[in-house]
């Protein structure tokens, strides 16, 4: 092992091994890791009882006021949010239809999404009891697409911030499309913090909901996030979950997570996000440093966002590398000791390491072993 890293002594008995976290906030790897403040908010939440109705309600206020809402609630993750916000599109604070969840029958039960924006993740409007209804071509969203789509069983627009995507029709294009049918527009941004104005980006361009996840970049704990928007939709997504026995209910948060979250939003706040990027960046330097000179590959950092979460140094293939694949370098890694998780495809076939996630010291593990794997190319 190139250097001793630590793992809890409770994982290490279940024969677990430590690894470095390239890859970016992903639940894979175990999404973040929180600061000790976080830590010792949902510590000292432990030991009480309180009212969790007006924790929620209270919690809300604070999420509104980062994110520039009018209300806010505190989910158990970001898919959580996608959830609760077909359903409050669905039922509003109606009892006798948050009762009747998953069962839409009679109700508008239409979540329209870009065929451009269809992940795995939208399954999440699904368990709601939605119907996603596909717009557009996989390359490219119309608005008259989209003018055409909605109906009169239509509840919302769902809209997915994610990196690799071409042809999208802007967000404010789709709010405005939509607003003028008095159809609410739903986001999920759940990746896109940081950089910190995207926080209140999308609420500040007409979105009616936006779902953040509360662990990746708010490095708050990895089973929450943050749901933001209207007031009259919050309250409803509010109704929707625990402690009612709606259907988001299965998605219980904690006082003790919410009190994490809580202090993780407030401490993203005060960061020097400045700083924060400099420091990834050199690591990304550092690394591309490493690899340079080896024949057949093309080194840069790329920084936007998106599509890139932070600076990272990315390697690409060219037609002459005659080396093992990204693929093969990427499962050498995670199969080596340390384990070192890195990312792989985007553009085409490439590397990525994402440095928001490593941690002091680890950048130049992953360089060395990249520069093991590529240097006989």
């Amino acid at each position: 092992m190139e250097e001793q890293l630590r793992i809890p002594p409770f994982f290490e008995r279940l024969g677990l091994r430590p690894a470095i976290n390239g890859y970016s906030w992903v639940s894979f790897v175990g999404g973040s890791i929180m600061a000790p403040e976080v830590l010792q908010a949902m510590t000292d939440a432990a030991p009480c009882f309180l009212d969790m109705h007006e924790l929620n309600q209270k919690a809300g206020e604070v999420v509104a006021r980062h994110t520039g809402a009018e209300a806010g609630l505190v989910t158990a993750s970001a898919c959580a949010g996608m959830q609760l916000q077909a359903a409050a599109c669905m039922t509003g604070a109606d009892p006798a239809r948050i009762a009747r969840l998953p069962d839409t029958a009679g109700m508008r039960n239409q979540v329209l999404i870009p065929s451009t924006h269809l992940i795995e993740y939208a399954q999440s409007y699904r368990t709601a009891g939605a119907r996603l209804v596909q717009w557009g071509t996989p390359r490219a969203a119309k608005p008259w697409e989209l003018e055409e789509a909605i109906c009169g069983e239509t509840a919302a627009l769902a809209y997915i911030m994610r990196s690799w995507r071409h042809g999208d029709l802007p967000l404010s294009a789709a709010v405005e499309i939509a607003h003028s049918r008095q159809v609410p527009v739903v986001v999920d941004a759940s990746g896109m913090v940081p950089p910190p104005e995207n926080l209140t980006r999308f609420i500040a361009a007409g979105a009616d909901m936006v779902t953040y996840s509360g662990g990746k970049g708010l490095e708050g704990p990895q089973s929450t996030g943050i749901l933001c928007g209207r007031a009259d939709l919050i309250e409803a997504a509010r109704l929707n979950m625990s402690p009612y026995a709606g259907v988001g209910r299965p998605a219980k948060v904690g006082k003790e997570e919410i009190a994490g979250l809580l202090v993780a939003l407030e401490r993203f706040a005060g960061l020097d996000h400045e700083g924060r990027w400099k420091c990834w960046r050199a690591m990304a330097r550092t690394i591309i440093a490493a690899l340079e000179g080896i024949e057949g590959l093309t080194l840069r950092l790329e920084e936007d966002n998106p599509p890139r979460q932070g600076p990272q140094p990315v390697i690409y293939f060219d037609p002459s590398w005659k080396g093992p694949s990204s693929t093969e370098v990427q499962e050498a890694l995670v199969h080596g000791d340390p384990p070192i998780y890195i990312g792989v495809g985007g553009y085409r076939d490439e590397l990525f390491v994402a440095t928001v996630t490593l941690r002091e010291g680890e950048e130049h593990i992953v360089a060395r072993r990249l520069k093991e794997q590529l240097s006989d190319g």
